[in-house]
């Protein structure tokens, strides 16, 4: 079946967005053959978006390619997991303790704000707006940081934290415990005691990484 994309967002990102759930979801097991000429056939594009996509994807560490034999599935395993959250928690917690040097009351309205649409988004069982308020929370650690690198560092990685939240978040019925552990954390944020919102951070973060290893275990 013909796989349909939009003309806004650049196609390569709307290819790879589109593997990436499925690899993340397992949908795409773990040493599959794919070929840009089935990709382009699929997403009815050129092989240039999916060549794009696919570069993406091997950053990642999702796919190997292996020209002329064609492009593996990589996947996730559990030391996959394990790498992804470690090296977020030490990028999140350099954000953190960045972020909490701002005093500016004004400049942390845009996470209150991603914190009040989480719980919107909770009354409503709504889960799809829950993620993108839920990543639009943590962005928001990194843009108080007032660190360019740190903060495009995260952003490299953003679409596969994004895949695996998405994949996460799912099996919750009710959101609400989730919202309110960002609430909390935005409070201890805002309290300046960096030892507790380091602790919360991490017991946040360690919570996410269990939560994907238990969804890799259920696959086997």
């Amino acid at each position: 079946m013909t796989q349909s994309v939009k003309r806004g967002e650049s196609l390569g990102a709307q290819v790879a967005r589109v593997l990436r759930q499925r690899i993340v979801r397992g949908e795409l097991a773990p040493g599959a053959r794919i070929t840009e000429e089935a990709l382009a056939e699929e997403f009815s594009v050129s092989r240039g978006p999916v060549r794009d996509a696919l570069t993406q994807l091997s950053f990642e560490k999702l796919v190997e390619v292996q020209r002329p034999r064609g492009v593996y599935i990589v996947g996730l395993t559990h030391d996959d997991v394990d790498q992804l959250y470690s090296l977020r928690g030490a990028l999140e917690q350099l954000a953190l303790s960045r972020a909490m040097r701002v005093e500016d009351d004004s400049r942390w309205s845009a996470m209150a704000a991603a914190v009040a649409r989480m719980g919107e988004a909770a009354d409503a069982g709504d889960h799809a707006a829950f993620v993108a308020a839920d990543l639009e929370f943590h962005s928001q650690i990194y843009a108080l940081a007032d660190h360019p690198r740190l903060e495009g560092a995260w952003n490299q990685y953003l679409p596969t934290f994004t895949a695996l939240l998405e994949v996460t978040i799912n099996h919750d019925e009710d959101l609400h415990e989730s919202s309110g552990d960002h609430v909390k954390l935005m409070d201890v944020m805002r309290s300046g005691k960096p030892a507790q919102a380091a602790k919360v951070l991490s017991e946040h973060l360690d919570g996410a990484r269990e939560r994907m290893l238990a969804e890799i275990a259920a696959r086997a």
